[in-house]
């Protein structure tokens, strides 16, 4: 396992931070070792008979992992070699193709280690969807919902983890109409790449609530929604010619470039034509 201490991010950070959630620790699960996730290392390898110094290597993670359990179904829900070469023939892409965007594009595990499957909610998304509903959101906004119901995107209010449900839950539950939940399930982006609950019926699927059974099933069912995608916003001609950046910009928007997405996939490219 990857050592990681305070400031680091990324993929290892989060999933620290959900472990210690399982734990009963309060951090965020945030993908950024600050002092909160530093505290609760510290206060972890306390209790358990380990150096007390807030970095988290092989024998705090072996430790960590045993105590916080992770859900044992996790390991049938994982991606393999053959749903990668199913999908790159089914959608006439290639191999190399299909394993640089999942590597890039997709948020490292669909699942929570609760097993529960990997959401963000959006609260801004939930005000526009409950417009569209016919639901006037100023109507049901208030100081005890704030941290779910806002008319313009920020980042202050999301906890990140499992504890994103918990937000997605109390936004649904604002009313009793059924199109409030409806747009709740819509507003949380889900599973491994991050696809918004309100594609759903652009992607076929029945409605948002169909899409959410199936995100809850397998990773694979996260990769068919990829697919499903980019097929159904033309994203998917760019990808059978390798034109990274015009993936890029059709999957991430034009904000691609800053955080070089079609570089990263362009570099993945070649790492796994090389290997092939």
């Amino acid at each position: 396992m990857q050592t990681i201490k305070l400031k680091s991010r990324g993929p290892s950070v989060s999933y620290l931070q959900e472990l210690l959630i399982n734990l009963g620790y309060q951090n965020p699960a945030t993908g950024y070792f600050g002092d909160l996730t530093a505290v609760a290392v510290k206060d972890f390898q306390l209790k358990n008979g380990l150096v007390s110094d807030g970095e988290v290597g092989v024998k705090t993670w072996t430790i960590l992992i045993d105590k916080a359990k992770p859900a044992q179904v996790l390991g049938d829900k994982f991606l393999s070699e053959q749903d990668l070469k199913n999908f790159a023939s089914k959608n006439n892409l290639e191999l190399a193709a299909v394993k640089a965007v999942n590597e890039v594009e997709s948020s490292g595990k669909g699942f929570f280690v609760d097993g529960r499957t990997k959401i963000l909610f959006e609260g801004h998304v939930f005000w526009g969807l409950l417009e569209k509903a016919g639901i006037n959101p100023s109507t049901l906004a208030n100081a005890s919902n704030a941290d779910v119901l806002y008319s313009r995107w920020t980042r202050a209010h999301y906890v990140g983890g499992p504890k994103e449900y918990d937000r997605m839950e109390k936004a649904a539950g604002i009313h009793t109409n059924p199109k409030v939940r409806a747009a709740a399930l819509g507003s949380a982006s889900w599973g491994s790449y991050q696809i918004m609950g309100y594609h759903a019926s652009k992607l076929g699927y029945s409605s948002v609530q169909d899409f959410v059974d199936q995100m809850e099933v397998h990773e694979r069912n996260h990769l068919d929604a990829f697919g499903r995608y980019i097929t159904a916003f033309g994203c998917i001609n760019h990808l059978r010619q390798k034109n990274w950046a015009a993936f890029a910009k059709c999957y991430n928007g034009p904000a691609y470039a800053q955080n070089k997405y079609d570089i990263k996939m362009a570099n993945a490219y070649k790492k796994f034509l090389s290997h092939s």
